[in-house]
Order: structure tokens, then C-alpha cells, then sequence
């Protein structure tokens, strides 16, 4: 007889494979489809981990922020393309970090009818202010790791970086 709740058929011998990934705690067979689900996952449930709480601007408008202190000046139009969304969404997530006083704007000199978009020293130092946040959180998770779990998240950050830098998905 099989224990309630792992997944198994009794008598039967067979698990249903969603049961048995979820009794290994997620680890099912290593194929790239798994990887990248787990992968996936672990990203999401960090992210989530390490937003500060209470935060003033929500995590899709820091990230736009993110992006013009990293990348600005910008277009709307180029900052709607890094972030994946229409051009209308980057003029209100704009909008909004201008009346914030965190970013300004500039005429296109090439083009009267665009701008560019700059973060304000108050645009940089919130997105400092985040960052340095986010960093405290993760040196608690870090901290509740065991030695050697530590020394694997530290040997995969150069990957991680790769990936988070191959481009605007």
C-alpha cells in the first residue's frame, strides 16, 4: 500500500508523472524541458522573494526605470521594445516616472515629433535604493543555505548572468 497523497496508483505500481516530480520536490528527469521549467520557477519565486515590501514603485515600473538608467537615453518607442510592451504602455509607465521626478524628458533633435526619455539623480538613486534592497534580501536567503548549496549558486551566477544578458525576449 502506498502512502496518501504521493501519487502512486495503489496496486498498480504506476505514478503519475506530475505526482512524481512534485514527490522529488520538482526534480523530475534533467531534459531541457524540465530544466527550463524548474529554471523558470526558481527565477519567478526569487523575484518575488526579493521585492522589498512596501515598495513605492511597482515591479514592472522599476524595471522600465532599471532600463533608462542602464540603457537611457531612450525613445518610448525603444523602451517599450527592451520591455516587451506597446509603445502607449511605455508613454504611461513614462509619464508616470516623470511626474515621480524620476526620469526627464528631451526633444529628438532628428525627429520633432519623438523624444528621449533620462533618468533624474532621484531615477538613479531609487533604482540604487531597490537594488541595494533586493541585495539585503538575498543575503538572507543565502544565508539560510548550507555551505555547499552557497558554493553552487555562486559557481552558476557567471551562467545566470549570461542568460539574463543574451538579449530583450
Amino acid at each position: 500500500m502506498t502512502a496518501p497523497g504521493t501519487g502512486a496508483e495503489a496496486g498498480s505500481g504506476a505514478q503519475d508523472p506530475a505526482a512524481a516530480v512534485l514527490s522529488r520536490g520538482g526534480r523530475g528527469r534533467p531534459d531541457d524541458s524540465d530544466t527550463a521549467g524548474r529554471l523558470a520557477f526558481a527565477v519567478g519565486r526569487l523575484n518575488r522573494l526579493l521585492r522589498p515590501s512596501g515598495a513605492a514603485l511597482s515591479p514592472g515600473v522599476l524595471l522600465a526605470l532599471s532600463t533608462v538608467v542602464r540603457r537611457g537615453p531612450l525613445r518610448p518607442s525603444e523602451l517599450g521594445r527592451i520591455e516587451g510592451v506597446a509603445a502607449p504602455t511605455a508613454t504611461r509607465v513614462i509619464v508616470d516616472l516623470e511626474a515621480r521626478g524620476l526620469v526627464s524628458r528631451s526633444a529628438d533633435p532628428d525627429d520633432g515629433r519623438s523624444f528621449f526619455v533620462e533618468a533624474t539623480s532621484e531615477g538613479v538613486e531609487a533604482v540604487l535604493t531597490a537594488r541595494r534592497e533586493r541585495a539585503e534580501h538575498a543575503s538572507v536567503l543565502l544565508a539560510s543555505l548550507s555551505d555547499d548549496d552557497r558554493a553552487a549558486v555562486v559557481s552558476a551566477l557567471g551562467a545566470l548572468e549570461a542568460l539574463a544578458d543574451t538579449g530583450d525576449l
